[in-house]
């Protein structure tokens, strides 16, 4: 069904989105954004299509909906770029492709003690 595309620069994708979207990538040419498309994304996700990410986090805790990393997701490592925090706490992080995953720990400063703990 034809849709009504509001941005200029705006080209509907039809056919295998994949190829379409790797094709995009090779040439040169503005960036490629994906605005609140869950379904997209994973797609975008499970064929390594995904180089940025700009994640909004809302302290809210709603017990259900879309999960942007369904199951089956590729594993990706991704590193911090940039992170602000809004006055209403909103979270907005930005996060760049960084090849493999890299297991970590959730410790911000070694310590004496921790250094001797068994």
């Amino acid at each position: 069904r034809p849709v009504s595309l509001e941005w200029k620069t705006t080209i509907p994708i039809s056919g295998d989105v994949v190829e379409k979207i790797e094709q995009l990538k090779k040439e040169d040419g503005p960036e490629l954004q994906v605005h609140g498309s869950g379904n997209l994304i994973q797609t975008l996700l499970k064929n390594d299509l995904v180089d940025e990410f700009w994640l909004k986090t809302f302290p809210v805790a709603l017990g259900s909906g879309k999960r942007l990393f369904a199951e089956g997701t590729m594993p990706a490592g991704f590193a911090l770029k940039e992170g602000q925090i809004s006055p209403g706490g909103v979270v907005v992080s930005s996060y760049a492709r960084a090849g493999e995953v890299k297991l970590g720990s959730f410790v911000l400063a070694g310590s004496s003690q921790e250094a001797t703990r068994d």
